[in-house]
């Protein structure tokens, strides 16, 4: 697995830091963001890999921010750690609520449906 330059997304600080902490122990590089302004803020700097939309954050900020994260470059993945992302059609990969974090880690390191159908043929 590579390691990945990541953004991740909470409205709970202690999440936040939990989950980013696992994040960084599994050998991807972290930038944190408080809530949707931090995320935004956080997409200006661009180079990201992935960002992760955590479950606190609200079902607006879900749904509204993978289109700003596509928005400021449509090769970055987004995950989204909650079921409201499924049928999301900027959205790359989503979780369970609630899953445990080595699930996060599994689904961070397989290939997304939408990249591996693409990449197929070739």
């Amino acid at each position: 697995m590579s390691k990945l330059k990541v953004l991740y997304g909470e409205l709970d600080e202690q999440v936040l830091t939990e989950q980013a902490a696992s994040l960084e122990k599994a050998g991807h590089k972290v930038q944190t963001a408080l809530g949707r302004k931090g995320v935004l803020e956080a997409l200006k700097g661009g180079g990201l890999d992935l960002v992760v939309l955590g479950a606190t954050l609200t079902r607006d900020d879900r749904h509204h921010l993978p289109y700003m994260v596509k928005k400021a470059s449509k090769d970055t993945r987004v995950l989204v750690l909650h079921t409201d992302g499924s049928r999301h059609p900027y959205v790359d990969g989503n979780i369970d609520t609630g899953e445990r974090i080595e699930k996060l880690l599994e689904k961070i390191a397989a290939p997304t449906t939408k990249a591996a159908a693409a990449t197929a043929g070739k």
